[in-house]
């Protein structure tokens, strides 16, 4: 799904909401989150799942298209684990 399908289905599903207005809470929702995790915080939705940072240390990759050696840098990159009911409903 993405996040204009999102918009869309939440200003048919709600008509109170205007198609702008469902677009706003969106992108709020979503930047209040991104910038969760740029403050390193954990983000937890209960019923659905969590989203935290992982560490990934440097390493020595390969350019798979030449196969030189490339070096990547440290970062953290984004995690969700899904919650015990979003499992439950993915796997009926």
């Amino acid at each position: 799904m993405t996040k204009s399908k999102l918009i869309n289905i939440l200003a048919s599903r709600f008509n109170q909401l205007v198609h702008k207005d469902a677009e706003l809470s969106v992108k709020a929702i979503l930047d209040s989150m991104s910038q969760a995790l740029i403050n390193k915080d954990r983000i937890e939705i209960r019923g659905f799942g969590s989203f935290s940072l992982n560490f990934r240390p440097s390493r020595v990759g390969r350019n798979p298209k030449s196969g030189a050696q490339v070096h990547v840098p440290e970062k953290f990159v984004p995690h969700f684990k899904a919650g015990k009911e979003l499992r439950v409903r993915v796997d009926r």
